[in-house]
């Protein structure tokens, strides 16, 4: 290959760029490495090279990504090797020269385009290929825009590969495993797949936005949807019918990943919020983005920035469907993604919300973000992308309605619900619940939190006198209902408790006025699904009494476990109302409350000392709470180096209140702390979860 230069080959110590880049994880055989950060190839040669400075100025590295590469486009670079290299630019430097070999390092700027790339040789003559490497994001550079200092928050949101997922209700805060999984084999040629066909869809061609992290949140989300695009899942609705995964069953993205490839790029079905952010979260922290699940209770979806939201029920207590869009959601899961926002003031970089779950705007793609968290907390809603849907989400107030038996609206009393609670995430090196609820919103009654307020509503008003605007608008809250402060009902109950269990109620009412008063009252149980969806109303009782003045009344009640055991629903949440009518004014005042219906234990015991390639057995315990059999049981198991691929076990009917153990036996093939999950399905439980991290010795 040219006068006195040929290649016999090209090393590129894969095993030391990998390991230097933080990639070994995703690759012993492909060279992995991140940009703004050198790596080194020895290029070895058929005949010894005498003159090497000659030769060495006749001698250049071309490096090249995308379908159809060119100078011109900025998808093709060719670049000198010379004895220092420029850290701002495609650069090499001759580290260490032989007759027989040369050793180059070679530096990718921190803001070149991520993808997969072909190194060439170029001698005046000919052209040579070296080999093909994959250039990711870098949180451990400091020019990069990802750049993330702490160390731990960096094994956390890009080296982690399990996760945990929150959900249930603002007062009983449920943890799920997720195992993100996103170094395991073929997944980052999956994700490079991902961004050619979200590219393809938006007609984008310029690879040369493949190096800013916005640009590649953005097709991401777009492409976890497949109501935006031909994207990776299909949205579960209410009442569909399977014919597919239930959103509950899936334990980790990658059986995910790999179904979507491998149908030709078909949605999946099915996936809903936390299955959307988890995915986004694995493939954005294989990209080499420092990402992570957040959950939020009490969330205001669909309110197209609205900061109201209502809530219909009829004069049972009943939840209506009024509205079929805006409702408020009992738990909410999108994800945060670290990065600076050169786009905007220096402020507003660090984490940037940004959710994949489809969103009714007035324009733009149903997907939100990436949003400064700041901008959220202090009420910025111009600024980009979607400020103004997060701020809604979490600080819209809701009003209840009661639809009457002639189609009237009344509005009931002591009823606002605020929304935006409980913000949690999983901890920095622990599985505990952090609550983080600080970075978007001001403490509530603070005079920080009036500003920000003020601040969003002042921006609505000089919205809505712009008639010719197409930017979304919040819309004001509505001012606060006068209420006549004669009646008081509270509403009281468990957060959670154990399935089979029947649970008390508490309801106490306080008669104000100056009079006596007639009432009636109305007590409700309702399933529901997470997303405000009701299911089917399950028990209901009413009471009619005189209250005194200034009495009080409280009443305790039991809802049986026989009413509510058919139709829980996969979320199992129920909703329960309490409403109470003055028969004299006719004024209605309205309690609610959510709990979440915990699964009995599924426990998982290891043995005390467990060391890599040795066989061993854990035990899975599974307590039957009931007062009828378990029938139909089936108990998958998973755990990345602790067992191959997922394993299923049937199990027999296991008899009403006992224990029945299952014994696994395997042998851990990697070290260090390892993750078994259990994933347990009968006909009376459909999502039992339970997970247990051990810490395997190196052998």
């Amino acid at each position: 290959m040219g006068q006195g230069l040929s290649i016999k080959k090209c090393d590129f110590k894969i095993t030391k760029n990998n390991s230097n880049h933080h990639t070994e994880e995703i690759s012993t055989k492909r060279l992995m490495v991140r940009r703004g950060q050198p790596f080194t190839v020895t290029v070895s040669f058929s005949a010894p090279i005498h003159s090497y400075l000659q030769q060495l100025k006749r001698t250049f590295l071309i490096v090249q990504t995308g379908p159809h590469p060119s100078k011109a486009d900025g998808t093709q670079t060719e670049f000198p090797i010379s004895s220092l290299g420029d850290q701002t630019q495609w650069s090499a430097a001759l580290e260490e020269q032989d007759p027989c070999f040369w050793t180059i390092s070679v530096n990718a700027p921190a803001n070149a385009p991520i993808g997969q790339y072909a190194l060439l040789l170029h001698t005046s003559k000919s052209y040579c290929l070296l080999g093909n490497f994959t250039l990711l994001f870098n949180p451990w550079c400091q020019d990069d825009e990802v750049f993330l200092a702490n160390e731990a928050q960096r094994q956390e949101y890009i080296l982690n590969q399990e996760g945990v997922i929150y959900w249930g209700t603002e007062n009983e805060v449920l943890a799920q495993p997720w195992d993100f999984s996103q170094f395991e084999e073929d997944i980052v040629d999956i994700c490079f797949t991902l961004l050619d066909v979200g590219e393809h869809h938006q007609r984008h061609k310029d690879h040369t936005q493949r190096k800013s992290p916005i640009y590649i949140c953005r097709i991401v989300a777009a492409m976890l949807n497949c109501n935006e695009f031909r994207g990776i899942l299909t949205e579960y609705g209410t009442g569909q019918h399977y014919n597919g995964t239930s959103p509950s069953k899936w334990l980790g993205s990658i059986p995910i990943l790999q179904q979507w490839v491998s149908s030709q790029c078909k949605p999946v079905r099915y996936g809903q919020c936390w299955v959307f952010a988890a995915v986004m979260c694995s493939v954005l922290r294989c990209l080499g983005i420092p990402t992570r699940v957040v959950t939020g209770f009490t969330w205001a979806h669909n309110t197209n920035s609205s900061l109201s939201v209502d809530e219909y029920y009829d004069e049972d207590g009943t939840l209506l469907t009024q509205d079929k869009s805006a409702r408020v959601w009992t738990f909410h899961a999108w994800n945060e993604c670290w990065m600076a926002r050169a786009d905007l003031l220096p402020e507003y970089s660090g984490w940037q919300a940004l959710d994949a779950t489809c969103q009714k705007k007035s324009k733009g793609p149903s997907f939100c973000g990436p949003a400064p968290v700041q901008a959220i907390k202090e009420g910025d809603t111009e600024v980009d992308y979607d400020v103004c849907y997060f701020f809604a989400a979490i600080n819209a107030k809701c009003q209840v309605w009661i639809q009457k038996a002639d189609d009237t609206l009344k509005p009931a009393l002591g009823s606002t619900k605020y929304t935006g609670n409980n913000i949690s995430t999983k901890s920095v090196g622990s599985e505990r619940c952090e609550d983080i609820t600080q970075n978007y919103k001001y403490p509530e009654g603070s005079l920080q939190e009036r500003v920000a307020l003020d601040k969003a509503y002042r921006k609505i008003k000089k919205l809505e006198t712009t008639s010719s605007s197409t930017e979304p608008q919040l819309s004001s809250i509505p001012a606060t209902l006068e209420e006549p402060v004669n009646l008081f009902i509270h509403l009281q109950s468990k957060s959670s408790l154990l399935l089979g269990q029947d649970f008390p109620l508490s309801i106490d009412v306080f008669n104000h006025s100056g009079g006596e008063k007639a009432t009636h009252l109305v007590i409700g149980a309702q399933a529901l699904h997470y997303n405000g969806v009701p299911i089917t109303q399950l028990w209901k009782e009413e009471f009619n009494f005189i209250l005194k003045t200034n009495e009080a009344k409280n009443l305790q009640v039991f809802v049986p476990y026989s009413r509510y055991r058919e139709e829980l629903g996969e979320n199992r949440l129920l909703r329960l109302t309490a409403m109470l009518r003055d028969e004299d004014s006719f004024y209605i005042y309205f309690a609610q409350e959510e709990i979440s219906i915990c699964d009995p234990p599924l426990t998982i015991e290891f043995p005390e000392n467990m060391v890599q390639y040795q066989p061993s057995t854990a035990k899975i315990s599974l307590l039957n709470p009931l007062t009828e059999p378990l029938e139909k049981c089936v108990i998958v198991v998973a755990g990345r180096g602790l067992i191959y691929r997922q394993r299923k076990y049937r199990l027999g009917p296991v008899p009403p209140k006992s224990t029945q153990q299952l014994q696994i036996p395997f042998t851990p093939t990697q070290a260090g702390p390892r993750r078994l999950t259990a994933h347990l399905t009968c006909r009376q439980l459909q999502n039992l979860k339970s997970y247990k991290t051990i810490d395997i010795a190196t052998a």
